[in-house]
């Protein structure tokens, strides 16, 4: 066979080959997968998302301002499994201000897991303080239609006066409640402590500033979640993800100053909610709307 002729039918060989390759790639790494939708009329607000530490294929979400104090147990699919109430503040009309995001990590007993409530919302900057409620993760909250479900408050102060955030994690490693604020150019990154009692007040500790490029509102952070093995980190704008490895046990606020991935993100009508797979493999995102998409992506 000629030379012409080897190349006429390696040429073509070669071409499908690499963009066979290229389609995987962007499949395995980027693509995202609807998973389904919010399943119930009440969960229209959805603003963060957490995956159970004790059941598999689980996961909390919450609404924003305007709810009661609740919670719902959801499947990837987006069916309801349970709505968890707990108390809030009784000087909030409905319990709570404006729950923001929502965490699932370790707390007073090493044998269990924790979910953490992030009522931190802000818009007018002006509460005299924040509050994470500390629930501890049961089977019995996930049995019934309807549970209620017992609530440690946590009270948080900034160093540098009120401010707006949506974005709270928990970092496993070295114990810290990390509150990222939102609306500035450029924003502001606080830590508190994870060992509290009830009804402690705080101040928080200032870490560092972080600045995102884009144009605001859509560049203002919405959300952000820590894996449950504390090395792999997740911030969200409504426009964009970013992604971040951890350097061994160096502190998480000294990770996100280094400049991060942005994998492919699946533009929502208001994203606010992002949360890591309990393998840390993958992650979901959601919006504020009823019936809204779940999407999932693997992890860069």
């Amino acid at each position: 066979m000629s030379s012409a002729k080897k190349a006429n039918i390696l040429i073509p060989i070669i071409f499908l080959l690499f963009l066979g390759a290229y389609a995987r790639h962007k499949y395995i790494v980027h693509q995202s997968v609807v998973s389904g939708t919010l399943q119930d009329k009440r969960m229209d607000e959805i603003s963060g998302i957490a995956a159970s530490g004790i059941a598999k294929d689980t996961y909390y979400v919450h609404n924003d301002s305007g709810d009661t104090s609740r919670f719902f147990a959801i499947s990837p699919e987006g069916k309801l499994l349970s709505t968890i109430y707990y108390k809030g503040t009784p000087t909030a009309r409905q319990g709570v201000f404006d729950c923001e995001d929502i965490a699932v990590g370790p707390g007073p007993d090493v044998k269990k897991s924790y979910i953490y409530i992030a009522d931190i919302g802000d818009n007018g900057a002006a509460r005299k303080h924040i509050t994470i409620y500390r629930i501890a993760e049961q089977a019995s909250l996930l049995k019934d239609t309807n549970v209620n479900a017992a609530a440690t408050p946590l009270h948080l102060k900034y160093p540098d006066g009120p401010k707006d955030a949506e974005a709270m994690m928990i970092d496993p490693q070295q114990k810290l409640i990390y509150i990222i604020s939102k609306r500035s150019d450029t924003v502001r990154v606080y830590t508190a402590p994870l060992a509290f009692k009830a009804n402690d007040t705080v101040t928080m500790t200032y870490r560092t500033k972080l600045f995102f490029k884009g144009f605001k509102p859509f560049k203002w952070i919405t959300a952000a979640d820590i894996s449950k093995d504390g090395k792999q980190i997740l911030v969200k704008s409504y426009e964009k993800v970013y992604y971040w490895k951890r350097d061994n046990a160096e502190p998480i606020w000294k990770t996100l100053q280094r400049k991060p991935e942005e994998p492919n993100y699946q533009q929502e009508k208001q994203g606010e909610a992002i949360g890591f797979t309990a393998d840390g493999k993958g992650y979901y995102t959601t919006s504020e709307g009823v019936f809204s998409p779940i999407y999932y992506y693997r992890v860069p």
